[in-house]
C-alpha cells in the first residue's frame, strides 16, 4: 500500500521477506511466487501446511457477511466455509468510516428502509422495525410520504449495525472465521485455488497457511483512502498531519480546536460526506455559540438541474447535485438494471457516466442550515481547486485556489478532504496479485471485471470459481455494488451460481419461506 492511502481497520499488510533471504519453513519461496499455476507438490515443498475446504470468502466485511448469509439460509454447514479476515466483526470497517465521516451510530445512513444486510427478505424492514421498537407510527408515515412530502426515510447507524450483530450469532458466523492476512489467492493445478494466508504472529507454526477450497469470494471492501496530490504532497513536506486531512481518517482535533478559539475551516467536495462534516461544523457553531467560518470548494459548481434528457435529470443548486440514493433506485431492480445488464464496453461505460458522479441527498434540515450560513455570510460555497498549500503562521495553513474569477487566497486552521474515497484495485496487494498472475481483468471503469453472476472473468480453475463482490467490481453489468443492498444482490447471484454447480440447495418458495420463520423467530441455523 502506497503512502497516500490511508490504511483501514484491519488492512495491516505482512510484507514479503527480502529477495535475497531465504524464506522460514512454511512461507512463500521464489518458485511460488513466480508461477501462475501451484501444484500441490510445490506447497508442499515450501512447507506450507494445507487446510482443505470447499468455500472461502476473503475479506470479512459486510460482503462476506451477506454472502455467507444467503449460503447459510441454503443449507451450507460452517464446516464447508472459511472466512479469512483480520476484522473482529463484519460491520468494523463499514462503522469506522461511518464514524470518522461524521455519522456515528445515532446518525442516519444514507440507505433506504428494505436494504438490511441482516435480512435477506427485506420484511420487515428498518422502517417497520423502528416503529415497533418506538412504538410509533412516525417511521411507517415518513415511508408512505417520501420522497414528496418528506426526505427518503433512512435507518440510524446503529439500528443496522445491532440488527447484523443478531443475525451474525444466528447464522453462527463466528464459526467460519480464520484471523489473519490475506496474501494471495493462486489457481490450483488440478482444479480449485490456494489462498494463502499469513495468521497473527505466534498463532501458527508456520509463517503461512494455504487454504485450499473449491471456491474463492474476494469481498475486501475498499483497497484504500486515497489522498489528492496536492494534499499529500504537503503532508510529506510539512509533515503536518492534522490540518490538512481526509475525512475518512479520524479529524476531531479540528473540530476540537474550532471548540477552543474562532477560525476558519476549508471543506472540499460534494458528496454525502461533505454534506456530514458541513452539518457538524454547523451542528457545532450553533449549539456552543461558535463563530466558525467554513469556506467550500466544489470542483464542478452545479447551479440548477442538469442531465443528458428530460428522463435522466437530477435536482441539483447551489454546488451541490442532489440525489436520494448513491444511483436512481431504479439501478437495483428496475429499467436501468436490465439495460446495464445487456450493455457491453463504451455503451456501459457511457450510461455509468450518465447516472453516475458525485451527489448527495436532498434534506431539509441542512438545506436551511446551509441558507442561513449564506444568508448570516459565515457559509462560502464557490467553484475552486487547490493550487497550493503552505504553512502559515500559529499553525494556518495559506490556501491558494484557481477559481472562474481568477485566484483566491485564504488562511484556514484545517483543510478537510472530502473528495477521495478509493484507491486503484491494484493498491490492494491480493488484487495487484491476480492482475498479474490470477487471469483477471479490468472492467470498463478500470474495476474487476466480472461476469453477470460476479465471477471474475479469466481466474476460473475448473471445476472452481473466483467470484468477487463490493467496490472493487463497480462498472460491471449491475451498478449499486457498493451499498447494503448491492452487496446483497451480488450475493443472491453467487449463490445462484453455486446452487447450479451443486454446492448449495435452491432458495424456492418453500425453503425461503422456512428459513424466513427461522429469522423472525431468531432461531439459528
Amino acid at each position: 500500500m502506497r503512502e497516500d492511502t490511508i490504511q483501514l481497520p484491519g488492512a495491516a499488510v505482512a510484507p514479503d521477506p527480502p529477495r535475497n533471504q531465504a524464506p522460514q519453513r512454511g512461507d512463500l519461496t521464489q518458485e511460488l511466487l513466480e508461477t501462475d499455476w501451484w501444484s500441490d507438490d510445490a506447497v508442499a515443498r515450501a512447507g506450507i501446511p494445507v487446510v482443505d475446504v470447499p468455500f472461502v470468502s476473503v475479506g470479512g466485511g459486510i460482503g462476506s457477511f451477506v454472502t455467507v448469509d444467503y449460503l447459510r439460509i441454503c443449507g451450507v454447514p460452517t464446516s464447508a466455509i472459511k472466512v479469512l479476515t483480520q476484522l473482529e466483526h463484519p460491520w468494523e470497517s463499514y462503522e469506522y468510516l461511518t464514524r470518522v465521516s461524521q455519522i456515528p451510530r445515532k446518525e442516519r445512513l444514507r440507505s433506504d428502509s428494505a436494504s438490511c444486510p441482516d435480512n435477506i427478505w427485506g420484511f420487515p424492514s428498518y422502517a417497520v422495525r423502528e416503529a415497533m421498537a418506538t412504538k410509533s407510527i412516525k417511521p411507517l408515515w415518513h415511508v408512505l410520504m417520501e420522497p414528496i412530502f418528506t426526505d427518503y426515510w433512512t435507518p440510524k447507524a446503529g439500528q443496522a449495525f445491532e440488527s447484523m450483530e443478531k443475525e451474525y450469532h444466528r447464522i453462527a458466523y463466528p464459526e467460519t472465521v480464520v484471523k489473519g492476512q490475506v496474501r494471495m489467492v493462486r489457481r490450483r493445478i488440478g482444479g480449485g485455488y490456494f489462498t494463502i494466508l499469513t495468521p497473527p504472529e505466534g498463532a501458527a507454526p508456520t509463517r503461512r497457511i494455504a487454504y485450499r477450497s473449491r471456491y474463492v469470494h474476494l469481498a475486501v471492501g475498499y483497497p484504500g483512502l486515497k489522498f489528492l496530490p496536492d494534499l499529500q504532497e504537503y503532508r510529506e513536506t510539512h509533515r503536518d498531519y492534522g490540518s490538512v486531512v481526509n475525512a475518512y481518517e479520524p479529524h476531531e482535533q479540528i473540530y476540537q480546536r474550532l471548540h477552543a478559539a474562532p477560525g476558519t475551516v476549508l471543506v472540499r467536495g460534494g458528496g454525502i460526506v461533505a454534506s456530514r462534516v458541513l452539518q457538524r461544523l454547523i451542528d457545532d457553531r450553533d449549539a456552543r455559540g461558535l463563530q466558525t467560518q467554513i469556506l467550500h470548494s466544489f470542483r464542478t459548481f452545479v447551479t440548477g438541474s442538469h442531465g443528458p434528457n428530460i428522463w435522466m435529470r437530477r435536482r441539483g443548486g447551489d454546488g451541490w447535485a442532489y440525489q436520494g440514493f448513491n444511483y436512481p433506485k431504479s439501478v437495483w431492480g428496475g429499467q436501468l438494471k436490465a439495460r446495464v445488464r445487456k450493455l457491453e464496453g463504451q455503451a456501459r461505460a457511457d450510461l455509468y457516466g450518465q447516472f453516475g458522479g458525485t451527489n448527495t441527498p436532498w434534506r431539509r434540515n441542512w438545506q436551511r442550515q446551509m441558507r442561513r450560513g449564506r444568508r448570516e455570510q459565515w457559509y462560502h460555497p464557490f467553484q475552486g481547486e487547490i493550487s497550493s498549500l503552505a504553512p502559515g503562521p500559529k499553525g494556518m495553513v495559506n490556501v491558494t485556489l484557481t477559481t472562474p474569477q481568477g485566484p483566491r487566497q485564504f488562511q484556514v486552521i484545517a483543510v478537510i478532504d472530502c473528495t477521495g474515497l478509493e484507491a486503484d484495485i491494484r493498491e490492494h496487494r491480493v488484487f495487484a496479485d491476480l492482475l498479474d498472475h490470477g487471469g483477471a481483468g479490468r472492467n470498463v471503469l478500470g474495476r474487476l471485471d466480472v461476469e453477470r453472476s460476479f465471477e471474475m472473468r479469466g481466474t476460473r480453475s475448473e471445476p472452481g470459481r473466483m467470484y468477487a463482490s463490493g467496490s472493487a467490481t463497480n462498472g460491471g453489468y449491475f451498478p449499486g455494488v457498493d451499498t447494503f443492498l448491492g452487496l446483497q444482490i451480488a450475493a443472491q447471484e453467487i449463490a445462484d451460481d453455486l446452487t447450479k454447480l451443486g454446492f448449495c440447495a435452491p432458495l424456492g418458495p418453500l425453503r425461503s419461506t422456512s428459513q424466513w420463520w427461522k429469522w423472525a423467530r431468531g432461531k439459528r441455523i
